[in-house]
């Protein structure tokens, strides 16, 4: 019973399908822990039982093979005794050739004995046998089957980590959205972007109050240049420099008709 429990048992476990069961579990990772500690489990306790049902098997073909030994033995012994018999009878020694016809008698009935038992053995060996290869197919498939379970779980393992890593920058990057003016990293280009522009309203500012000033004093030598060649002429000097430098209007409203009284 407790053989034919374990049979079935290895037999259930290696027909398992484990993608079926996954699909079918609400936290996969877990299941295949349990499943790799019950596939443990259950193997060391199959191994247990493969070799005591292979030592069941090896103890039956030592006494079948001692049967088999032992028919032999006693057939030669019971040819040994008989043709004893026949020299004691062919010597006209009828009482001891009746003693190993004896002997040979017994011989024989020991053979017959041990050829029974043998006989006897023959068909739980060959069902022991049957067993114990099923029972070695169905171990290895268990192994077979935790190695891939020990392959699945690593696996989600892995890539459960990599998914919670992915998740993790990807919340980080979010939280630092450069581009997002909300953040802090925006409001704080916003201020420098302020602060630069204040700069450059600054820079204009005070570029536009320079040339002004360079206007006013380019007026003011102009102006002291017409009273300077004024001067020269009620003075009788010398006629005005052509292209000593642009005629500058003055202050006073001259009517060009003022020329031509001249």
């Amino acid at each position: 019973m407790v053989k034919q429990s374990i049979f079935g048992r290895i037999s259930q476990l290696a027909k398992a399908n484990i993608n079926a069961l996954l699909d079918q579990a609400e936290d996969p990772q877990k299941m295949l822990d349990q499943m790799v500690r019950d596939y443990t489990n259950n193997i060391a306790e199959a191994e247990s039982a493969v070799a005591q049902t292979i030592g069941n098997l090896r103890m039956l073909q030592a006494d079948y093979n001692e049967d088999i030994k032992n028919a032999q033995d006693w057939g030669n012994k019971a040819l040994a005794a008989s043709r004893k018999a026949d020299e004691y009878r062919n010597a006209g020694d009828a009482a001891d050739a009746q003693k190993f016809d004896n002997l040979a008698k017994v011989a024989i009935q020991r053979q017959m004995t041990a050829e029974s038992e043998a006989r006897t053995a023959e068909p739980s060996i060959a069902s022991q046998t049957e067993v114990v290869e099923k029972l070695k197919s169905g171990l290895d498939q268990m192994k077979n089957k935790l190695n891939q379970l020990t392959a699945k779980r690593n696996e989600l393992v892995a890539r459960s980590k990599t998914a919670a890593a992915q998740s993790q920058v990807h919340d980080a990057l979010k939280s630092i959205d450069i581009m997002d003016p909300t953040s802090e990293v925006g409001r704080f280009e916003e201020k420098i972007r302020r602060e630069e522009a204040k700069v450059l309203g600054q820079q204009e500012l005070a570029a536009s109050s320079l040339d002004a000033q360079f206007n006013q004093l380019e007026d003011l030598g102009e102006q002291t240049e017409i009273e300077a060649r004024l001067a020269a002429l009620k003075s009788g000097g010398a006629k005005p420099a052509i292209g000593a430098g642009a005629p500058a209007s003055s202050e006073a409203t001259v009517d060009e008709a003022d020329f031509d009284k001249l």
